[in-house]
């Protein structure tokens, strides 16, 4: 098929290269589009039988390079996995793939269904591709191609190891097609690409198909972020329209921002009185992108509370943004993927605000909606039925949901740990949304102003270009067991040596090195500035260094004590004792609400404030002991989320009489360095030298210092040029030592050298064998559970509480003790705790990541619903308050619940009584809304 209008020449290399590469003119063919270049280039690249690294923006089109490697596969008889980060996208991109190839050819294989996994084509989790290789499935017979899309994720802490583990342990003969995201280090990854599989091309293409203009919208006033006149000349160093600046600037002087946000504001504009400022309602904003044509629209929040209050919003404002057809399509759509959830079911999922959001064209995309719930609002969106979706970043994960018009409410998200600023590689992530290939002629990305945003901040997001990939990759506790049981210790160590991580902080070390060069010459230079004639005056400067390391020992000791002391106060409380937090935002009286001691940490009790603060409190906010000031009387049923409860008992400890005098705690001691003779001697030591006598002396001091500080700095670095070399061999050594001594590996192993009577081939234990086919964060306690017994004797509710307990994390700290069910679970949960205090103590002695703790918050749901209550009855039950948990976390938790137990009751490794109850388990856990999932 040539071009039209192509000359003589033009058509030559045309035909040219159709009989250079038939398999891609036979390709080309069959679309009604013509490739881009990038995209010609990496097939090319693929047909000449290399590997392709193909770095685009989100929208551009890499898919289509993986579904050449798929056409080439089924051209050669030979299979292609093609993998993605999450079961989303791989239960999308199957669809996709069926619609082109049929269903006899495509399989799909994730934690939760496994379609036809022998056909030349399986769609699959990259987690599931992992594992195979692990175990050596016969499915890998005949694999020619893996296409690992979304391969930027290599850097995500939770996910990015897998992908290295992947890449390292495919088969040579494997051809990779790996599909990321632009990255600034793009060269980078392609060099550690070639050192690991071969001949790779690097294929980088920045250009957007469909290009983004960047907005600002201060009220319902919508500017363009940039000076127009420099966006169409190209200008490198863009600055904000100045009309935009000046509005900005104009409005901030008659506006105070919310008091609730003010804290953390970042404007330098804001007045010190004024209006308090709100933000534009939401009805508003939408009013005003829709009448400027650009919907349909995703506005990203960060909140699940938030993305389902904008919709309330909208409702309760009479947003209407369908027609009478478009609605009963909607509910059509609707009535049929909702079709297998029970009515009761329905009520506790919220499903009539939601499909009353659907039907006026709004709804929200997170992780707190059940997956049905979820998938619908993605088919309504791409339909053009739904026209504002409110979404958290979850959004952004690769799923097909691409928008007109993406807006960001906000520039701050909690990120599990705080509030942290989006980093440009995030706001370029989310904004690459805008623009509909083949649909828009262009996209719009718009942040929306409020007191804490500056222009010149989302100017800095919006044309910033460097995201560098970093790699997450650490050997973990199964890793290690399976590289051993393959292919031994010593080569374990190199394939670990060859991981990108390795790759990328050899690399670094020849920064660290040519500044250790330059201290050195620095540190020759202080050395001749402190010479003194009397004597050897580093000797000196030594002692006087001795004596400072000496003070801080003792004052380290003293701290110690007093941080004992501390924490045996805090122990002791109960609930109603009154006390004083001495420092930090939350001094003042407070009485205690629940003592919170713990068999596994030091205590942490919660206690409400005199300002109706309700928190836990630890051993980091006592300088001094807690000393019990009097007592209130706390009601038996008191609820800390109750503000008038807190109000009332805030006052009755407002109106307590406490006892006249210092506190005890306070008193002063006796400094032990006063009374320490290892100090007295130096001192003397020090006084008797003969430079002491010198009238340079403390100028000498001062050069000595400054070496001395140069060489600790010189020093650290050293360390750390050697701490990086060989870092991965080094923590793998580590874990083959604990899992030697834990009776997880053969002795050998260690020296790859057989005890007497002992074969070779024997590397891992019987106990190695169950850590092997245990994927999970908690791999090693779940196995140590397991091989101890600790889980024996349950029923499949207590099992599955149990196994709940490894796989849960909790979004947040909780606020009071979680509900226990009774009986041999308990025990269980006991002994469960018990082993991983045993094991994290190993781990500290051996210097490796500790494991997290056991979290009981979904053991009393998971337990209830196993037992067979019903989904309106487990989710209050899992709240606190009495209030309905979203129930999507619930079924997210419950999936992740599942992969553990088919995990135990498929593998042989796992005693047989545990197969059975896992098993049980599995069966009791299917069912209502997690059946439906599935």
């Amino acid at each position: 098929m040539s071009a039209p209008g192509l000359g003589p020449a033009e058509r030559y290399a045309q035909a040219r290269r159709r009989r250079q590469y038939p398999t891609l003119a036979d390709f080309r063919s069959s679309y009604p589009f013509e490739l881009d270049p990038f995209q010609v280039e990496a097939a090319e690249g693929l047909e000449d039988g290399y590997g392709v690294l193909v770095c685009a923006p989100t929208g551009a089109g890499k898919t289509v390079v993986g579904e050449f490697a798929i056409h080439l596969a089924l051209q050669l008889g030979q299979k292609c996995f093609y993998t993605t980060p999450i079961k989303a996208l791989s239960n999308q991109k199957y669809n996709d793939l069926i619609r082109r190839y049929g269903s006899d050819k495509v399989g799909l294989l994730t934690g939760d269904n496994a379609v036809n996994s022998g056909a030349p084509i399986v769609v699959m989790t990259t987690e599931v591709l992992r594992n195979m290789l692990y175990v050596g499935s016969p499915a890998l017979t005949g694999l020619g191609y893996v296409v690992m899309d979304e391969v930027h994720y290599l850097g995500d802490r939770f996910r990015g190891a897998v992908w290295e583990e992947v890449i390292i342990h495919l088969p040579a003969s494997v051809r990779l097609v790996s599909l990321s995201a632009t990255v600034s280090n793009a060269e980078e990854f392609g060099d550690w690409l070639v050192e690991v599989r071969g001949d790779t091309r690097v294929i980088v293409h920045e250009q957007r198909p469909v290009p983004l203009w960047q907005h600002m919208i201060v009220g319902t006033r919508l500017f363009d972020l940039f000076s127009s006149e420099q966006v169409e000349r190209g200008t490198q160093n863009i600055t904000v329209d100045p009309q935009l600046r000046s509005y900005i600037r104009e409005r901030a002087r008659f506006e105070a921002p919310d008091r609730r946000r003010g804290a953390n504001s970042r404007d330098r504009h804001r007045p010190p009185h004024g209006p308090r400022w709100h933000p534009p309602h939401r009805a508003d904003v939408l009013a005003r992108l829709d009448r400027d044509g650009l919907l349909p629209a995703i506005t990203f929040i960060f909140s699940r509370a938030g993305c389902d209050a904008a919709v309330r919003q909208c409702v309760l404002a009479g947003v209407r943004l369908t027609t009478d057809e478009e609605r009963e399509q909607i509910r059509g759509l609707v009535e049929e993927r909702t079709a297998n959830l029970a009515p009761d079911d329905l009520d506790v999922l919220g499903y009539w605000e939601w499909l009353e959001g659907l039907q006026r064209g709004v709804a929200a995309h997170h992780a707190g909606l059940i997956p049905a719930f979820k998938e619908t609002v993605e088919e309504l969106f791409v339909r053009g039925l739904v026209r504002m979706v409110f979404a958290t970043e979850t959004l952004a994960l690769g799923i097909n949901m691409p928008a007109r018009t993406v807006l960001l409410e906000r520039l701050v998200k909690f990120n599990g740990e705080g509030h942290v600023e989006l980093t440009p590689g995030e706001y370029t992530q989310l904004t690459g949304r805008a623009g509909r290939r083949g649909i828009d002629i262009e996209g719009h990305a718009v942040v929306q102003w409020g007191p804490e945003i500056d222009p010149d901040q989302v100017a800095g997001l919006a044309s910033t270009r460097t995201f560098p990939l970093r790699s997450s990759f650490r050997p973990s506790y199964n890793m290690a067991i399976n590289l051993v049981a393959q292919v031994g210790r010593d080569t374990a160590r190199e394939l670990l040596e060859s991981s990108f991580a390795q790759f990328q902080a050899d690399r670094s070390v020849v920064g660290i090195t040519r500044q250790v060069v330059k201290n050195q010459r620095s540190l020759d230079e202080y050395r001749s500035k402190m010479a003194c004639h009397l004597g050897d005056f580093s000797e000196y400067a030594a002692i006087r260094q001795r004596i400072g390391e000496r003070e801080s020992e003792l004052a380290r000791a003293g701290a110690s004590q007093r941080r004992a002391a501390v924490v045996q106060s805090l122990e002791a409380l109960r609930i109603g004792d009154v006390i004083r937090i001495p420092t930090g935002k939350r001094a003042g009286l407070a009485v205690v609400l629940d003592p919170g001691a713990s068999a596994l940490a030091d205590a942490r009790p919660m206690v409400l404030t005199l300002d109706r603060w309700a928190g836990r409190i630890s051993s980091a906010d006592f300088s001094i002991a807690a000393e019990v000031l009097g007592q209130v009387r706390v009601p038996k049923h008191f609820n800390a989320r109750n503000p008038g409860e807190r109000r009332d008992l805030a006052s009755s400890l407002r109106n307590l009489r406490l006892p006249d005098g210092e506190p005890r705690g306070r008193r002063r001691s006796r400094s032990a360095a006063a009374d320490d003779q290892v100090l007295t001697d130096l001192r003397a030591e020090l006084r008797a030298h003969p430079c002491h006598g010198c009238h340079d002396r403390e100028e000498h001091a001062r050069w000595a210092e400054r070496y001395h500080r140069l060489k600790r700095e010189s020093d650290a670095l050293q360390h750390k040029a050697e701490r990086r070399t060989h870092s991965l061999s080094r923590t793998f050594d580590a874990i083959c030592a604990l899992l030697t001594v834990r009776g997880y590996m053969h002795p050998h192993v260690m020296t790859e050298v057989p005890a007497p009577g002992e074969p070779v081939a024997e590397k891992i234990t019987a106990d190695g064998r169950l850590l092997s086919r245990i994927w999970s964060e908690a791999d090693l306690l779940i196995a140590e559970c397991l091989r101890t017994g600790a889980w024996d004797g349950l029923n499949a509710a207590e099992l599955a509480a149990v196994c709940s307990s490894v796989v849960y994390e909790a979004r947040r700290e909780e606020t009071s003790a979680p509900k226990l069910p009774q009986g041999a679970s308990r025990a269980a949960l006991a002994e469960t705790a018990r082993l991983w205090g045993e094991l994290t103590e190993r781990e500290s002695e051996y210097g490796l990541p500790i494991t997290r703790e056991p979290d009981l918050g979904f053991v009393w749901a998971s337990y209830r619903w196993a037992r067979g209550d019903s989904l309106d009855k487990v989710l209050t039950a899992w709240s606190e308050d009495g209030t309905t948990v979203p129930a999507g976390d619930f079924v997210r938790w419950v999936r992740q619940l599942l992969d553990l137990l088919e995990q135990l009751a498929r593998s042989e490794a796992v005693p047989a009584a545990i197969r059975t109850t896992a098993g049980a388990s599995i069966a009791a856990l299917r069912r209502g809304v997690i059946a439906q999932q599935l």
